[in-house]
């Protein structure tokens, strides 16, 4: 008999079906096995009765996590017994057969215990078969799908970046080494040197992939590999011309997440935000003396935003403007990378910024040197080598639209819509300082 999956067990009331997945939780009641079942679809509940003799002999032995294919009835609950706000809450199979297709050992712990982070990150190819857990692998595959849709229609092409480089693209020292054949290549950091040269073969590219930071951090908010959300558009204006494009893919995304994955955002007791028509923006110095007027805290000699400031600046953005997310402009030239466009009528600062989001950022955009030779000489105003970049160079040799784009970080988007306290939660098989599947110090 053909495999019924379980979310569409409600077409098939009084007929027999053949359903198989995953034992979630066997519950003995009497004489009667009841039993939970699970795949990808969905659960249900199923029961054994006392005059199905052999199903109820191999119902006794079963086990969370076994895989099975059970033959069943489908009925309707009776009234009493109906949940009407879960899947199949009105329905219950009625076991006529099981088929037992493999077995599990002992759990290290039961369903629904509550485990610190590192067990739980010990034990993911156990633990990503909880509901919540792999809600929110769900929630990321409707982000990421909805990116690449939104995108599709504004006439951008998506491309793969390479993850193997001779230089990194930050011209910085946190970069992973390889050996490369007799040479030292790079795990890339970023697509971005790639995407810049595609914008003079498409106009408007975009990329969805792996990137790497080798910065030892140990916190709540960095991980050592991540997935970068990167367009790059040429012909702008200004940078404004990409904040308004990232401001209109948030909204896309988010009405996707509204339309899609209203179940998993109940799990978290998390809410989808609105995005504002126009995102509030708000300049670095404006933002430092925003904070220093509101907090007391004087930071506006420092030239980037710490933690706190981004927490409060979110805080401040939601009470006065009604918005989950801000865009922070114009911070030092200096703080930023060689190919990034300083304001010609704001000598010093960058033409772009972040955007933060519940109280991170999630976003660095900005518009792009497209000219060779102010591109070379801020190469080298950084310490850099434009020899070690010719590849990339020759781009800009052979004339470059005015363009600029953005990298947006998956993970910590993801958790900050779901409210996660920590973005491994929200990282798959998450590295980090201390952990690459197994824990390093191990």
């Amino acid at each position: 008999m053909t495999r019924t999956y379980i979310k569409d067990l409600k077409n098939h009331i009084g007929k027999e079906v053949t359903v198989s997945g995953w034992i979630n939780v066997r519950r003995d009641q009497g004489k009667m096995v009841f039993l939970d079942l699970r795949d990808m679809s969905g659960k249900v509940q199923a029961v054994v009765l006392p005059n199905h003799i052999e199903a109820l002999e191999v119902a006794q032995r079963l086990r969370p996590e076994w895989v099975v294919s059970v033959s069943a009835q489908v009925n309707k609950r009776p009234e009493r017994n109906i949940k009407a706000d879960v899947l199949n809450g009105d329905i219950e199979l009625e076991v006529l057969n099981i088929e037992v297709l493999s077995q599990a050992q002992e759990l290290p712990f039961q369903h629904g215990t509550d485990i610190n982070l590192d067990t739980y990150l010990d034990y993911l190819p156990l633990t990503l078969r909880e509901e919540k857990a792999n809600a929110v692998f769900k929630v990321q595959a409707v982000i990421i799908a909805a990116f690449r849709e939104f995108l599709m229609t504004q006439g951008f092409t998506e491309f793969q970046a390479p993850k193997l480089i001779g230089e990194d693209a930050e011209g910085g020292a946190d970069s992973f080494n390889v050996e490369y054949f007799g040479h030292t290549a790079h795990l890339a950091q970023s697509p971005q040197l790639y995407k810049q040269i595609m914008v003079g073969v498409f106009e408007r590219v975009f990329s969805t992939g792996n990137v790497y930071r080798a910065e030892k951090h140990s916190t709540t908010r960095h991980l050592n590999e991540y997935t970068s959300l990167d367009l790059e558009m040429g012909f702008i204006k200004d940078h404004t011309d990409v904040m308004n494009m990232e401001n209109r893919v948030l909204a896309h995304i988010t009405k996707k997440l509204k339309e899609k994955c209203s179940a998993e955002f109940a799990l978290f007791n998390a809410t989808i935000p609105d995005v504002p028509e126009k995102i509030p923006t708000m300049k670095f110095r404006e933002a430092q003396e925003v904070i220093k007027k509101e907090t007391g805290e004087d930071c506006t000699k420092e030239p980037d935003l710490g933690p706190a400031h981004e927490r409060f600046l979110c805080e401040y953005s939601k009470r006065e403007f009604n918005s989950d997310f801000i865009f922070i402009t114009h911070f030092p030239i200096s703080k930023r990378p060689f190919y990034t466009h300083e304001d010609e009528a704001d000598p010093g600062y960058a033409k772009g910024g972040d955007l933060l989001f519940r109280g991170i950022e999630i976003t660095t955009l900005a518009q792009r040197i497209h000219d060779y030779d102010t591109l070379v000489q801020s190469m080298k105003n950084k310490g850099l080598d434009p020899e070690k970049f010719r590849y990339y160079l020759q781009a800009f040799k052979y004339g470059m639209p005015p363009h600029g784009g953005l990298g947006l970080g998956l993970e910590r988007l993801t958790s900050k819509f779901l409210g996660l306290e920590n973005v491994k939660q929200a990282a798959l098989f998450p590295r980090d300082l201390n952990r690459i599947d197994n824990l390093l110090s191990e």
